[in-house]
């Protein structure tokens, strides 16, 4: 097994790509400014290590066996990533972090955070000489958080930066908070639920004989929280505020949604929406990041994420741009 593993350098696949692409050993020796018996000695102590035959011996051409083929095609894909791994330490070297964890509330426009992921994407990062090194080195990894989870997420070390923290979390220290954006929450259901032909404003005494539909609290070691759910109301519990759209669209109970998000909805009539004894919810969101980074500052990655979320335009988008992207 070592000796495979000796055999199988860069060189040697190199030297393999060399010889299947310029068709004999002699101008694969050419390019690779050697002579072709040392390529003959070279392909002979890999096919050794292997123990298979990678050329065919009875053709003039350097012709590949089944195995040569095989090799070839690991070999050139491996080439391939040592490069791109090279080209990651490179531009980490130059600041990028390896991987940004971002927890994104569920409220937020899931077409904006894309279009941030592909902007992100597209940065092309030069090395100190101005030359181009390609993309960012860094891997992004989304995550959704609701109600708690989202702050869990960020102050448990999970996440680097969080989009769309709601109000009242305890700063435990080391964590920076920006305004986000303000959210309208109203009440919705059906057009034949029960409670479309009621009166307006809605008691609670009457909402909490009929069944609520709430979003799961995605925390696991904070305190769940619990928002306009009354005693002794029936719930159904779903795990995102789309699902609970769709819940609210088949009439399977009634509940608060954002505005944004409900809108295209209410115009449509496949939603009503009725005004509540307890008005409208107005609640302001914010992003946070771990300032705590000591001697090494912040990555270049989150330096690009929070440049982004200084524009008010992205901001306003983020929270309210969710036209088409339901149904």
């Amino acid at each position: 097994m070592a000796d495979r593993l000796h055999a199988l350098t860069p060189d040697a696949l190199v030297m393999m790509d060399a010889i299947a692409r310029t068709g004999s050993f002699a101008a694969a020796a050419r390019e690779l400014g050697k002579v072709p018996s040392a390529l003959t000695y070279s392909v002979r102590q890999l096919e050794e290590a292997l123990d298979v035959l990678l050329f065919d011996r009875s053709s003039r051409q350097a012709q590949l066996t089944a195995a040569g083929a095989e090799l070839l095609h690991g070999g050139r894909r491996l080439l391939q990533e040592m490069d791109a791994v090279a080209n990651r330490v490179r531009r980490v070297a130059c600041g990028w972090e390896a991987q940004l964890s971002i927890s994104v509330e569920d409220l937020i426009s899931v077409p904006t955070m894309f279009e941030l992921v592909q902007a992100f994407y597209e940065v092309r990062v030069r090395d100190g000489q101005g030359g181009d090194q390609g993309t960012p080195a860094t891997q992004l990894r989304l995550g959704t958080g609701v109600l708690a989870g989202t702050w869990e997420a960020l102050v448990t070390g999970q996440a680097d930066l969080a989009i769309g923290v709601g109000p009242h979390h305890a700063n435990p220290g080391g964590i920076e908070l920006r305004p986000l954006g303000e959210l309208t929450f109203v009440y919705c259901l059906a057009p034949h639920h029960p409670l479309a032909a009621a009166e307006a404003p809605l008691a609670d005494d009457q909402l909490v004989h009929h069944r609520a539909v709430a979003v799961a609290d995605t925390a696991q070691r904070l305190t769940p929280l619990t928002v306009n759910l009354l005693p002794g109301q029936d719930v159904l519990t779903v795990p995102s505020m789309r699902a609970k759209l769709e819940a609210l669209l088949r009439g399977l109970g009634s509940g608060f949604v954002p505005e944004p998000l409900a809108r295209p909805h209410l115009e449509a009539g496949h939603l009503v929406r009725k005004e509540t004894v307890r008005g409208a919810r107005l609640v302001t969101l914010h992003y946070a990041w771990r300032a705590d980074r000591g001697a090494t500052g912040l990555g270049r990655a989150l330096q690009w994420w929070l440049a982004q979320l200084e524009s008010p335009t992205t901001r306003r988008a983020l929270v309210e741009r969710h036209a088409g992207s339901l149904r």
